[in-house]
């Protein structure tokens, strides 16, 4: 499935092609920004909510595709799948580090590993290096990508550092490192590995705008760095009373004892079981768990967001939330981001189509 760009392409818009890009925790954050995007998912479920989203999508195998297909892209983005690097997964890519590794060296060196990748124990594992594919294909065609962001989970930092190497082997400039999410707003603990690379001059990570989240420690404690106190479920899912979430999954080392978080705290990372979340009072009473609006809501997604298709918690899960998104994206282009601004698209209604100022100053 091909969908055109919903809105008309704008004088001087950035035209973004976002590789594995699920359900649009990238796509949303780009269009917040001005930037036109379109993203390559093969999930029919994933395609099904970017369809009713009228987000640009190009339902097929990234390793299908290569970058004279998306000619206007003069950026590149994406999030591989993560499910073989995950802890809660089952480990396979975490197993194939070093070879993984290898294999970021033979491709920056010209060598085709393509049927050597054919032989990982997991076939998932290796397309953590197809944004690297892509990224040397436009370099050796004369065509090379401005500004380049990936993300994954904090296990994949080994390989976005390799990448970043080969990168900067080819003219790059490039930072990486673990971004905490509730540092940016988002009303969820959750940590991404980052890497955003250009040709022009030396990117830097987003700085921080929220307080880092310790258990058990006060959102309005003293910073000497003046950051904001970080965002709670309650201001994020707005109900009649306080609440309580109960995780699905053990903590501490006991899969028995089961995490437990106020609504005056952020979530815990939300993941593809989080429709398993029990929620209770404060008197232990059972309570209506989070509908699928309410979540995507923990990962700053519009509440209108039209959600579609099957396993929708899975997709939300997934996705890199689009308020961190706005951030990263931010940063690789050298913009201010209006943190305001951000604020009201988050909390507003989510239109692709929607003609309104970008939430980030050009520098």
């Amino acid at each position: 499935m091909t969908q055109e760009q919903s809105s008309v392409d704008k004088p001087g818009q950035i035209h973004m092609v976002d590789l594995f890009a699920g359900p649009g925790g990238l796509d949303v954050a780009a269009h917040w920004l001005g930037m036109a995007v379109e993203g390559v998912e093969w999930d029919a479920n994933a395609c099904a909510t970017r369809d009713k989203a009228g987000l640009a999508t190009k339902q097929a195998d990234v390793r299908d595709h290569k970058p004279a297909d998306f000619e206007k892209a003069t950026v590149l983005a994406g999030g591989p799948p993560c499910q073989t690097y995950t802890v809660a997964g089952g480990g396979a890519g975490r197993r194939a580090l070093e070879q993984v590794l290898r294999f970021v060296k033979l491709m920056a060196a010209g060598e085709d590993v393509k049927e050597s990748l054919a032989g990982l124990d997991d076939d998932r594992t290796g397309l953590v290096l197809e944004p690297l594919r892509w990224a040397l294909e436009a370099f050796h065609n004369g065509k090379p990508y401005e500004a380049i962001v990936l993300e994954q989970v904090p296990a994949v930092l080994p390989v976005w550092h390799a990448v970043r190497e080969a990168l900067e082997g080819i003219g790059y400039k490039a930072d990486c490192g673990i971004l905490h999410t509730e540092m940016f707003g988002v009303p969820q603990t959750r940590r991404r590995a980052i890497l955003i690379a250009r040709r022009d001059r030396k990117p830097a990570l987003p700085a921080p705008t929220h307080q880092r989240y310790r258990k058990g420690e006060p959102a309005d404690v003293s910073d000497e760095q003046l950051l904001l106190p970080w965002e709670t479920m309650g201001r994020a899912v707005k109900r009649e009373s306080p609440y309580v979430v109960i995780s699905n999954y053990g903590t501490g080392g006991d899969p028995k004892l089961r995490g437990r978080r106020t609504s005056d705290e952020p979530a815990a990372t939300v993941t593809g079981k989080v429709s398993r979340n029990r929620l209770v009072n404060r008197e232990d009473l059972e309570l209506q768990r989070f509908t699928l609006p309410e979540a995507g809501r923990l990962q700053t997604f519009p509440l209108d967001y039209p959600w579609s298709g099957k396993d929708v918690s899975q997709q939300i899960g997934n996705a890199i939330p689009p308020r961190l998104a706005a951030h990263v994206l931010a940063a690789a282009m050298g913009w201010e981001l209006d943190e305001k601004a951000l604020d009201e698209a988050v909390n507003g209604e989510w239109s692709v189509t929607k003609d309104s100022s970008p939430l980030a100053a050009r520098k």
